[in-house]
């Protein structure tokens, strides 16, 4: 297991943040695992994904506009973690929720990457129903702040293009 200490220290090497965004996705697959591993940073009243374990079905680069939800009011403006164990769970999240049941995933856990006072990025862990505790929330929580560096600098590209 790779401490925060030695994750951290990756942002000493090039290729960022690419570097550090598989390391995240290595490390937590290795802590509790997933299905499927994406990292959001906030983009105004949207979310954009700058990371993605599948590609193919969540790419890189894809926005989602936000609007008011309630899984926004919960993670985003309240900075809560959410757990979300089953389909009805994910359902009350995700406008995109279809698609997650055709990958077979049930389970989800989204952490905030909170900076100043505001949720700058979300940690994204899916996997199938019932497969997340609490206990695993704790095992990558600490996890989601080593994101913070990287999603200033997205945020700032993002305004400077």
């Amino acid at each position: 297991m790779m401490t925060n200490d030695a994750i951290l220290a990756l942002l000493r090497e090039p290729d960022q943040p690419a570097c550090l965004y598989q390391a995240l996705e290595a490390e937590t697959q290795r802590r509790i695992g997933h299905r499927l591993f994406t990292l959001l940073y906030v983009d105004g009243d949207a979310v954009a994904r700058v990371y993605s374990s599948k590609p193919d079905e969540y790419p890189v680069l894809g926005r989602k506009h936000m609007g008011k939800t309630p899984w926004g009011d919960l993670v985003l403006h309240g900075r809560e973690i959410f757990l979300g164990v089953d389909d009805e769970a994910i359902r009350w999240a995700f406008f995109d929720h279809e698609q997650i049941a055709r990958m077979g995933l049930g389970c989800v856990i989204n952490i905030p990457v909170i900076y100043d006072g505001q949720t700058i990025g979300t940690m994204n862990l899916l996997d199938v129903a019932h497969r997340y505790t609490k206990e695993h929330v704790a095992q990558i929580a600490a996890l989601a702040p080593l994101l913070i560096p990287a999603y200033l600098t997205a945020r700032l590209a993002g305004r400077l293009s």
